[in-house]
């Protein structure tokens, strides 16, 4: 699969990192990725399921775009939302919804995390699909 640009240098990057602290450290780092989504605007709907922390995320159109809002109550988790907008970002809807959550395994932050996180990231990664299709 062809990524958008700046999801391909972070790929890169996270593979030239051969430890795993090393590569939970630049995930922590991602968490200023995101475009925040005040916790006073968190509802049931915005919740991520599955997730072992608060999570929330929110899918808007900007002038055609995708732009992901989002908050969490872990940093990591933060860093994992900051990866996921760098992914969809910017993107046409038809285009972010051929993104599939493989990118993470090419990273090689899903193998970093407890089964747990990795879960969440899925859970995440789907919530957000699903909303982008509804969209429309």
């Amino acid at each position: 699969m062809t990524y958008p640009e700046e999801l391909s240098e972070l790929i890169e990057e996270f593979q030239e990192i051969d430890d795993k602290m090393e590569r939970l450290e630049m995930v922590f780092d991602l968490a200023d990725e995101v475009i925040p989504f005040p916790p006073e605007q968190w509802t049931q709907a915005s919740k991520v399921q599955g997730c072992q922390s608060e999570a929330h995320v929110k899918v808007d159109l900007q002038d055609g775009k995708v732009l992901l809002l989002s908050g969490a109550d872990a940093k990591l988790v933060q860093g994992l939302m900051g990866i996921l907008s760098i992914a969809i970002n910017g993107s046409a809807p038809a285009q972010a919804l051929l993104l599939s959550p493989n990118f993470a395994e090419e990273m090689g932050i899903l193998n970093s995390l407890s089964p747990s996180r990795s879960n969440g990231f899925r859970n995440m990664f789907d919530k957000v699909m699903r909303d982008i299709r509804e969209l429309d």
